[in-house]
C-alpha cells in the first residue's frame, strides 16, 4: 500500500534537511539499501519465473518479501533497541551482502526455487529494521529539532522514490547482464552503503528506544483487534486501507509475466514495477498541497476510482501505456494518506499502539496475500485478465463499503450521491 505522513512536504524544508552536515551520506546509504533490497527482489523473480515460467512463483517471490521486512522490524526490535542506530544499520547492511552472495551461489549452481525464496526472504528480514533505524540516525544528526519532522518526511518519501529506482534497475541489470551479474551488483549496494555509514559519525551516540516484549505486543494486537471490532468507524477505517490490497499487488506480481508475453525484456517488467511507487509519491506530494479536510473529502472517490486505470490492462497495450495507467492507479492511492491519518485520529489513546500495529499487520498480510491470488488467477488466464479481474473484484469491495460508510467519520466525506439536509448533522447510515 501507498505510505504517508502527517507531514506537509514541502521543497525548502528538504534542502534546509539536505544542508545538515551528514544528513547526504545517511540518505546515500539508505537510497543503496533500498535499491539493493529490491534489486535483490525482482533479481529473484525473474530468476524464478525463468526457471519455472510460473507466475504463481515469481509473485510468492515479491509476497515473501514483502511479510519478511515487517516481521524482521518487530522481531529484531529488541536487538535494535540495544544497539545505536548507525550500528544496526552498518550491521544490517554487511548481513545482506551475505546473503547476496549466498543468492549468487545458488543462482549459479542450483536451480532450487525453495532455496531462492528463502534467502529473499532472509534478506527481508534482516532489512526490517533499517528504515526505522535511518530515520532515528537522520534526525539525530539534524541539528535544528524544527526540521526533525520533515527529515521524517524526506525519509518516506526517499524510500519511495528507491523502492523504484531499484525494481527498475534489477530489471534492466537482469535483462542486460543476467541474473549472478545483477546479483553483484545487488551485493555492492549493501557494501558500498555499509562504508558510507562507516565514515558518518554523529555528534553524540544514540540508541533507539527499548522495545516491547513479543508477548506485550501481541497482547497489544489482541486489544486493538477488540478496539477496532468495538467502534463501527474504526472498522469502516481499516476495511478501506485494506480494500486496495487486491488491486495493489496485482500489477506487480504480474508484471514480469506480462513482460514475457509481450515479447519484451525483465527491463520493462522493473518498469512496469515501478509505475505505481512513482505514482503513489506523485499522488502524495500533491494531495498533501490540499487542506486537510479536502484531503478527507477526497477520501471515498480517490478510492473508488483507484482500481479504474487497471482495467485498461484487459486490452493488452503495449508496456508504455500499460505504464501510464498503472501509475495513474499509483497515484490515486494518495487517498491512503488522510485516511491512515483519519485512523490514528479515532483509535483511543490509551490502545492507539495496538490499534496502529494491528493496521499494519492487516496491511502486510492482506497485500502479501494479494500478490498470492493475484499470481494464482494468472496461472489459470492471463497476465492482463488478471489484473482485470483483480481491478473489478476490488472494485465490488470498495462499492460495498462506500454504500456503508458512516457519514461523519471523515469531514465532508458522505457516500457518493448522498446528501444532507443544510444546517443538520450527518449521522452513520
Amino acid at each position: 500500500m501507498a505510505s504517508g505522513t502527517d507531514d506537509t512536504v514541502t521543497v525548502a524544508s528538504f534542502a534546509e534537511v539536505l544542508r545538515a552536515p551528514l544528513a547526504r551520506p545517511v540518505l546515500a546509504a539508505a537510497m543503496l539499501s533500498t535499491w539493493g533490497d529490491h534489486i535483490a527482489r525482482i533479481t529473484a523473480a525473474a530468476v524464478v519465473f525463468s526457471w519455472t515460467g510460473s507466475a504463481l512463483a515469481t509473485a510468492a517471490t515479491f509476497a515473501v518479501a514483502l511479510v519478511a521486512s515487517p516481521l524482521g522490524r518487530t522481531l529484531l526490535a529488541p536487538i535494535r533497541g540495544r544497539l545505536t542506530p548507525r550500528a544496526c544499520l552498518i550491521g544490517s547492511h554487511l548481513i545482506a551482502a551475505l546473503l547476496v552472495g549466498v543468492l549468487m551461489v545458488v543462482v549459479a549452481t542450483s536451480r532450487s526455487v525453495l532455496l531462492v525464496l528463502t534467502l529473499v526472504a532472509l534478506i527481508g528480514f534482516v532489512a526490517g529494521p533499517a528504515v526505522p533505524s535511518s530515520r532515528l540516525l537522520l534526525t539525530a544528526i539534524v541539528p535544528d529539532r524544527r526540521l526533525h519532522t520533515h527529515a521524517a518526511g524526506l525519509s518516506t518519501l526517499a524510500v519511495q522514490v528507491n523502492q523504484a529506482i531499484g525494481l527498475a534497475v534489477g530489471g534492466a541489470a537482469m535483462s542486460l547482464i543476467g541474473g549472478t551479474k545483477a546479483l553483484v551488483l545487488d551485493l555492492l549496494t549493501f557494501v558500498v552503503g555499509a562504508v558510507v555509514l562507516i565514515t558518518v559519525k554523529p555528534p553524540q551516540p544514540t540508541v533507539g528506544p527499548g522495545a516491547a516484549p513479543l508477548p506485550s505486543r501481541l497482547a497489544d494486537l489482541r486489544r486493538g483487534w477488540h478496539q477496532v471490532r468495538g467502534s463501527r468507524a474504526l472498522t469502516a477505517v481499516l476495511g478501506l486501507l485494506v480494500a486496495n490490497a487486491l488491486a495493489i499487488a496485482a500489477p506487480a506480481a504480474v508484471a514480469l509475466p506480462y513482460a514475457a508475453q509481450q515479447d519484451t525484456s525483465s527491463t520493462w517488467g522493473g518498469l512496469l514495477m515501478a509505475a505505481p511507487i512513482l505514482g503513489a509519491v506523485v499522488g502524495l506530494l500533491l494531495i498533501g498541497r490540499l487542506p486537510a479536510e479536502r484531503q478527507a473529502s477526497l477520501v471515498l472517490r480517490l478510492a473508488l476510482l483507484t482500481p479504474l486505470p487497471l482495467l485498461v490492462t484487459i486490452l493488452e497495450p503495449p508496456p508504455p501505456v500499460v505504464w501510464l495507467a498503472w501509475f495513474g492507479c499509483g497515484a490515486l492511492q494518495c487517498h491512503l494518506r488522510p485516511l491512515e491519518s483519519a485512523f490514528a485520529g479515532l483509535a483511543p489513546t490509551a490502545g492507539r499502539g495496538g490499534v496502529l500495529g494491528l493496521a499494519g499487520v492487516l496491511s502486510v498480510v492482506v497485500t502479501g496475500a494479494g500478490f498470492v491470488v493475484a499470481g494464482w488467477i494468472c496461472e489459470r488466464t492471463t497476465p492482463a485478465a488478471t489484473v482485470g479481474i483483480c481491478a473489478v473484484v476490488t472494485l465490488g469491495v470498495l462499492v460495498l463499503l462506500a454504500a456503508k460508510w458512516p457519514q461523519d467519520v471523515l469531514p465532508g466525506s458522505a457516500r457518493p450521491g448522498a446528501e444532507t439536509a443544510p444546517g443538520r448533522p450527518t449521522r452513520p447510515t
